[in-house]
């Protein structure tokens, strides 16, 4: 039986092949070009030295814990997200197994002025140029469903429209193809995603191994200021969280809280 990276990987080459039915990249790419603004820039959001850095995600469900919230209005979690402190915002765009869809970042994009990166399974050109049109700052590209030399031609093509890619890893021989294509900023996931398992440990292990002009994101498994504080002193630069916001009553307050130093806390 495929594993769930496999299916989600399968399904996402099935609505690609839509996609190009209904717009050719040609006039994609025109669309772009007729439409072209200036960028925030994620990776400096990302690296920002003087404060704790997360990237706070909108997404309606996931494989792992089905539909996380009932009522979703990504417009306005992403304002309250602004409001309360985020550093950037990840956007899940993928549709049948995160409930997504890039109208969401679109849509976020007329809203705030934070970076805003498109988080999905990324593997053919098209979609690097989906972002750019959408409004997306930063693309994610798993190193998991990408060979060395389509990750690294897809890093060059995010450099040349101006986006920054999140390379993302889950073992050292990911890490290895991710600095060899050049990424500057490695999200460290800590889910398996071809079985979902969530193991904080992979964080730290990776860590001693990454060079340190990389910016380096935490992703996965995320819920406590302390485990921000831990990966902090190991070198991470960042943090990206999603299921934790989402499920809670109050995102904002929830990001808030993350944010609020340990000495502070009444």
């Amino acid at each position: 039986m495929p594993d769930i990276l496999d299916r989600i990987v399968a399904r996402k080459a099935e609505r690609l092949a839509e996609a190009k039915r209904r717009m050719s990249l040609a006039d994609l790419r025109a669309e772009l070009e007729a439409h072209s603004r200036g960028r925030f820039s994620f990776l400096r959001a990302c690296a920002r030295p003087d404060r704790l850095n997360i990237i706070a995600e909108v997404k309606r469900a996931s494989p792992s814990r089905g539909l996380l919230r009932e009522e979703f209005d990504p417009v306005a979690l992403a304002c309250e997200y602004e409001e309360n402190g985020a550093a950037a915002i990840s956007v899940l765009t993928e549709e049948d197994h995160f409930h997504g869809a890039l109208a969401h970042l679109a849509a976020i994009r007329q809203a705030v002025r934070l970076p805003l990166l498109r988080k999905d399974f990324l593997f053919d050109p098209y979609q690097l140029y989906e972002a750019a049109v959408a409004g997306a700052d930063a693309v994610l590209l798993i190193a998991a469903i990408l060979d060395a030399e389509r990750l690294r031609d897809l890093h060059q093509l995010a450099e040349e429209l101006a986006l920054d890619a999140l390379v993302e890893i889950h073992n050292r021989t990911e890490l290895e193809k991710a600095l060899a294509a050049g990424a500057r900023l490695i999200g460290v996931n800590n889910r398996n995603l071809r079985t979902l398992v969530v193991d904080r440990a992979v964080s730290f292990e990776l860590a001693a191994h990454v060079p340190a002009d990389v910016v380096l994101v935490s992703e996965s498994g995320l819920s406590t200021r302390e485990e921000l504080e831990d990966l902090r002193r190991v070198g991470y630069r960042a943090f990206l969280i999603g299921e934790h916001l989402m499920r809670a009553a109050r995102p904002g307050d929830a990001l808030r809280a993350l944010l609020t130093p340990l000495d502070r806390r009444g």
